[in-house]
């Protein structure tokens, strides 16, 4: 399978991924597995039932909300039940635990288990501590990586 999509750069001095015009003013065009990788990493999923979310919601997004969950809204509509982003922002008041390292790999290979479907073998992902509260996950998908630093507690 090859990938063919409008082309999501990521900047680090802002922390963002936007569409990049090219010098024709078209949209560039991504044939990496990037772009959807991109995408299911940096979203958030929607929080399942019983998962316990992060302590100090605020009263805008009181636990009963239902933007407490966070997620989106379009996932409701796939008749398939397919699920867009990941569930790593259930860990932003984590502690640097095992557990934490350990979700934060099980959630990534959630994300990105499109990869599995489309290509017919699961990213590769691994995560480690660079030091006190910051993880780097690494996440590959054909020879290409997309690492995500996380800051926990």
């Amino acid at each position: 399978m090859s990938f063919l999509d409008a082309a999501l750069v990521f900047d680090p001095a802002t922390r963002r991924a936007d569409l990049v015009l090219g010098a024709d003013g078209d949209l560039l065009l991504d044939d990496t597995p990037v772009t959807p990788m991109l995408i299911s990493l940096g979203t958030d999923r929607r929080a399942e039932p019983d998962d316990e979310l992060p302590s100090g919601i605020d009263a805008l997004n009181a636990a009963t909300s239902f933007v407490a969950r966070r997620g989106w809204v379009g996932d409701a509509l796939d008749r398939l039940g397919r699920r867009i982003g990941c569930r790593i922002w259930l860990l932003d008041r984590a502690k640097q635990t095992e557990t934490t390292r350990r979700f934060a790999i099980v959630w990534a290979e959630e994300s990105l288990g499109w990869a599995e479907v489309e290509l017919g073998r699961p990213a590769e992902v691994s995560a480690q501590w660079l030091g006190r509260g910051t993880l780097a996950l690494r996440c590959a998908i054909d020879g290409t990586a997309v690492e995500r630093r996380l800051q926990v507690s």
